[in-house]
Formats: structure tokens, C-alpha cells, sequence
């Protein structure tokens, strides 16, 4: 798959937080008002969120780099690229995750220039967590987050100069 990132425009970051994984139910159905929010946060050139197109412009995925793809009881104490992710619902299951992902770390690799990538994975993503171990990304440490309805999540670390 050839793909391109480009940030993430606001038609973009709605469409992609609706979004739905039959496999995989939703922590937080947000109401109107939070949803506005998450399209607000995915728009904070801070956040670094970018869209993620095929050859044919057609919107594939989204990441993000940095304190966004953190979540609140985690210990992020140790120097780290922050990464999150989510690959469009039709092309799960089909193969592609594994070179979306390392596209993903690539475009990481060159914005930042990390020693480590992170991702903070929900404990009931088990597609999500085979991906990042299948990654060559290791267990640093799992909690439950209060703040988003006392879910388990695990951190997980990659040295961002890796070989497959």
C-alpha cells in the first residue's frame, strides 16, 4: 500500500471518530458536545494528527505523535515518541496493519527523530496488541485508567532504530 500523510483536515478528523470496529466495542460513546471537543483536540497542530491517504486520495487512516496518544494513569516518565493510530474499519483484517503501522514510525522517525516509540494500547484491542508485539514492541507496563471508564491499558516501547 502507498500511502501519504497530510494534517489532518476537520471534514477528516469527524469522519474518522466515527468510526466503528465490529470486533472491538467502544470505551466512550461521546455526546455533542464531547465529540466537538475530540474534533477540536485532532485539530491542535500540537497534537500532530495527520491524515493518512492511499495512492487514490481515498482517507485509509489517521496517527498521532506526542501527548495525545497518551492516556491519564499511565507512566510516561521515560523519553519517548508517543504514537497512536487507527486504520480505516474496511482494510482491518485484511493484512495491511503490520506496513500501515511501520509507514506510521517512519513518518515518526523523520518528523521527531525519537530514540523510542510508545503506544498505550487498550486491553480489549487484542488486534491492536498483536500488531505493536508483532512490531517488535515490548510491555513496559499495564494500568487501569479511572478517567476513561476503568479500562486496562497497556504501554508498550520500540527503539525507534529497529530491525525487523
Amino acid at each position: 500500500m502507498h500511502i501519504t500523510f497530510a494534517p489532518i483536515t476537520e471534514a477528516e478528523a469527524r469522519t474518522v471518530l466515527r468510526w466503528r470496529y465490529p470486533e472491538m466495542p467502544l470505551l466512550n460513546e461521546p455526546d455533542d458536545e464531547e465529540f466537538e471537543r475530540d474534533v477540536a483536540a485532532l485539530l491542535r497542530p500540537d497534537y500532530h494528527y495527520y491524515a493518512i491517504h492511499d495512492e487514490t486520495g481515498r482517507l485509509v487512516g489517521f496517527c498521532c505523535f506526542g501527548e495525545d496518544a497518551q492516556v491519564p494513569g499511565g507512566d510516561y516518565s521515560l523519553p519517548a515518541l508517543d504514537v497512536g493510530l487507527g486504520l480505516h474499519p474496511d482494510l482491518t483484517g485484511r493484512g495491511l496493519a503490520h506496513s500501515f503501522l511501520e509507514h506510521i514510525l517512519a513518518h515518526g522517525a523523520a518528523l521527531f527523530e525519537p530514540e523510542f516509540f510508545r503506544a498505550t494500547v487498550a486491553d480489549i484491542n487484542r488486534r491492536s496488541l498483536r500488531l505493536f508485539e508483532g512490531a517488535g514492541f515490548y510491555y513496559l507496563h499495564s494500568f487501569i485508567s479511572g478517567e476513561v471508564h476503568n479500562h486496562r491499558f497497556h504501554v508498550l516501547l520500540r527503539a525507534a532504530k529497529h530491525e525487523l
